[in-house]
């Protein structure tokens, strides 16, 4: 049962290193959407990332989203469902989705560049969250050796 249940819950979600990796390469096989307000987005978001607050899925979907692409939705972090939501939404018209891990939260937390109105940033690795001394803000890794916890 417990097997089950775990295989089910990797089929659905990802996490910020598994979708780093992936936008890494150039072709990540998914939409990645931020399902955050507008004036989160501004504050910053994951380059690349398509914006669609949770409200706006069900009359925007079908527009801005390839039915053939596989989307993966991230919102503030572990504690916000808001990526949950809009992932149900998108699932219950018909799209393939996961839900991104972590968050916006996360993926800054873990010293990855995100984009805001003024720009490109990223912020030090937070030695919590990834391993310590893995990276600095002056020298990133490599796209391939970022957020390697060894799992």
């Amino acid at each position: 049962m417990a097997a089950a249940h775990f295989r089910a819950s990797l089929a659905f979600h990802t996490d910020v290193s598994d979708v780093a990796s992936a936008l890494a390469t150039g072709d990540p096989g998914f939409t990645l959407l931020d399902s955050r307000s507008t004036a989160a987005w501004d504050q910053g978001h994951i380059p690349g990332a398509l914006h669609l607050p949770t409200a706006l899925v069900p009359e925007q979907a079908e527009r801005l989203l390839d039915r053939s692409v596989p989307v993966v939705t991230y919102c503030w972090g572990p504690g916000c469902n808001g990526a949950a939501r809009t992932a149900l939404a998108l699932a219950e018209l018909g799209f393939s989705v996961k839900e991104m891990l972590g968050g916006f939260e996360y993926w800054a937390r873990e010293g990855l560049e995100f984009e805001t109105r003024e720009g490109r940033g990223r912020h030090s690795a937070d030695p919590l969250s990834g391993l310590a001394g893995a990276r600095t803000e002056e020298q990133p890794p490599a796209p391939a050796q970022q957020l390697d916890c060894g799992c």
